[in-house]
């Protein structure tokens, strides 16, 4: 099993379809800091986030267990989904 999942299936899947909307939220399940947790993002915020991980030469879990790092300073309210959206807004290149 990869570091990270795609809930969307094949291209042949009405459902995977679907989520290639514009804006559609897609999920995905990864290890981060040792336990598995799911994260909802638009597909344009996952493409963003994967160019700026290549960019700094991270895998894509690792980008997201630095930025829950950085949450988790914010206190307990901040979402993890939120926090990654805004860090893309703020590291586009």
């Amino acid at each position: 099993m990869s570091q990270t999942e795609s809930s969307t299936g094949t291209s042949a899947n009405p459902k995977a379809r679907a989520t290639m909307i514009k804006g559609a939220l897609q999920k995905r399940s990864m290890r981060i800091a040792g336990h598995r947790t799911s994260l909802a993002l638009e597909i344009e915020f996952w493409e963003a986030l994967e160019k700026v991980a290549r960019a700094r030469g991270l895998s894509l879990p690792q980008m997201i267990a630095s930025i829950d790092e950085g949450r988790a300073k914010d206190g307990p309210d901040a979402s993890l989904a939120s926090a990654v959206r805004v860090y893309v807004l703020k590291h586009r290149q």
